[in-house]
């Protein structure tokens, strides 16, 4: 339980978890100009990886609630968005959402050397309340 509180944290509620500074970076990001961020490589390199934290925290708190709550066997990441909108926790949207959240986090991860920084940009600019709304899903959980 307290893993799963140390995560759910992580997204900006004021913890000693070290990703809680995740959300309050990106939102700070969000004041850069297009050329700025991909023109920095600081402040791209900070963004990139906090946005995959973020990303990863969403995963991992997910993960713990389905086998806390007995939902389901999750084999990736990409099971858990299907297992929380088939429980009726999340809509389509939603679902569709953190699908696309999955997918990115791959690409960052895996794909780095091939990362387009305006999308990058784009996906802090307009993409962290999908994050938040993620984060209220499984505050009902703590």
């Amino acid at each position: 339980m307290e893993r799963r509180r140390c995560l759910f944290l992580a997204f900006g509620a004021g913890h000693t978890c070290y990703p809680h500074i995740a959300q309050p970076v990106l939102r700070t990001t969000q004041q850069y100009s297009r050329s700025e961020f991909v023109e920095d490589p600081y402040l791209y390199g900070s963004a990139e990886r906090f946005l995959q934290l973020s990303i990863e925290s969403i995963n991992d708190m997910a993960s713990h609630v389905v086998v806390d709550e007995n939902l389901g066997t999750v084999e990736r990441a990409q099971d858990l968005p299907d297992i929380f909108e088939s429980e009726g926790l999340i809509g389509e949207e939603m679902r569709e959402q953190w699908t696309d959240m999955v997918g990115f986090r791959n690409a960052l991860v895996h794909d780095y050397l091939d990362i387009d920084r305006d999308i990058v940009y784009e996906a802090i600019q307009h993409r962290l309340d999908e994050i938040e709304q993620l984060r209220s899903v499984f505050s009902q959980f703590l």
